[in-house]
């Protein structure tokens, strides 16, 4: 890999992994669109860890009062609202858990096409701009219910069809339950901690199997400038997202779409 092709894909994935637009399809886009040759798994491991690290950084305080709560409610100290949301946290990232250990060869085999991707992009991005027209919800993330958590998760479940966004599905299950859109935001970002670790964990193990050599130099640049542009990312979303609502990136999602499927039909 060149300088360049990093410098691309880490603040490609940096920006696009928090926002509602499918970090996942981009990354297939650029080397299927460009000269670029795949950047491989050890690459993607790099700039994922570099996304965990950022939402990790974002959120060290909610998470540490978790993490606190939790560990007190385990004592028998009783539940707070720090570890209801724990739990909710992880009771939603079981779905994706059990649907992408099934259909895992199906997902990363006939689902990573140009079609499919372009159809999520149009079809998801449509439901997001319904999720969000006119007035939305106010309820904070401390306030989902079980009915909340279980269709949050199974909507998260959807974001293994590239092209469906994982933050994107998540925050638009979220508005359509009555989440304000900052809460929608930030239950969106906590929630992508697990599944972060999980699918590393998965791509470690596989990775941990080959023989190749690692340039050690090239994942580390690559962690380290798709975290500082997840952060940047983050941050700028959580600012803004109140104001300028979720309508930019729907049409971003659908002229995006229509684009891809002129290039594979056209």
């Amino acid at each position: 890999m060149d300088w360049l092709q990093v410098v691309v894909l880490a603040v490609v994935q940096g920006f696009t992994e928090f926002l509602p637009v499918s970090s996942s399809a981009h990354l297939i886009l650029i080397p299927a669109l460009t000269p670029w040759n795949d950047q491989g798994l050890a690459f993607d491991v790099a700039l994922h860890l570099g996304s965990l690290l950022a939402v990790m950084a974002c959120f060290r305080h909610q998470i540490i009062a978790m993490l606190q709560s939790s560990l007190a409610a385990l004592r028998g100290r009783g539940v707070d609202t720090e570890a209801r949301l724990a739990l909710a946290l992880v009771l939603a990232t079981l779905p994706v858990c059990a649907i992408g250990f099934v259909l895992h060869d199906l997902i990363e085999g006939q689902l990573r096409t140009t079609p499919v991707i372009a159809a999520a992009m149009i079809g998801f991005g449509l439901l997001l701009g319904y999720a969000d027209r006119g007035e939305v919800g106010q309820r904070d993330e401390y306030r989902v219910r079980g009915r909340d958590i279980a269709i949050i998760g199974l909507a998260q479940a959807l974001a293994l069809i590239p092209g469906t966004s994982r933050s994107g599905i998540t925050m638009t299950a979220a508005l359509l339950l009555g989440l304000g859109r900052e809460a929608a935001a930030r239950f969106s970002f906590l929630l992508s901690i697990p599944v972060i670790i999980l699918a590393s964990g998965m791509e470690i193990l596989t990775l941990s199997r080959q023989t190749a050599p690692i340039d050690w130099a090239t994942l580390l640049w690559g962690t380290a400038l798709a975290g500082i542009s997840a952060y940047l990312c983050i941050r700028l979303f959580l600012a803004f997202i109140t104001r300028l609502g979720m309508q930019p990136f729907v049409v971003y999602r659908l002229i995006l779409g229509a684009w891809l499927l002129w290039l594979f039909y056209g």
